[in-house]
Order: C-alpha cells, then sequence, then structure tokens
C-alpha cells in the first residue's frame, strides 16, 4: 500500500515540470502597456525579475581597517 502511495506521489511531482512557452489565457490578453514604454511587454520579459527585486551582489573587500568611533548610546543593560 505504501508502495502505491510513493508511486502516486512521484507520478504527481513529475507531471508539475512541464514547461511551455507563456501565453495568456482564451479570452484574456497582456497586461495593458506602461504608459512610457514604447512596446508591450512579452511573457518572458514580464517573468524576468528587475533589479529592485534582485538587486546584484556587491562585494566590497576590506581593504584598510578603521578604528570605531565611541558609541554614547553602547550602553550596559540595566540591572
Amino acid at each position: 500500500m505504501k508502495a502505491v502511495i510513493v508511486l502516486a506521489l512521484i507520478v504527481a511531482l513529475s507531471a508539475c515540470g512541464s514547461r511551455q512557452r507563456l501565453k495568456p489565457e482564451p479570452g484574456t490578453s497582456l497586461p495593458p502597456k506602461p504608459l512610457a514604454a514604447r512596446t508591450v511587454r512579452t511573457p518572458e520579459a514580464l517573468m524576468t525579475p528587475t533589479n529592485q527585486a534582485r538587486p546584484q551582489r556587491i562585494d566590497e573587500l576590506l581593504t584598510h581597517s578603521e578604528k570605531r568611533k565611541t558609541d554614547p548610546f553602547d550602553l550596559p543593560p540595566p540591572g
């Protein structure tokens, strides 16, 4: 019985991986063109995240050490 459940789960999960070109559902259209845009964006362009949504990683290496300034608000807890 467990083998049948595991097999059914594997078959169900394998069906989730189909890859097709994106297209609007029948009877609907793509979102309207933004006011400042020159053309309507394609489905692939709509699925690509912007730099604001996924910012690039910045790797700044520490080139020299600096002593920290004293912080007047860095106090021990009361008590």
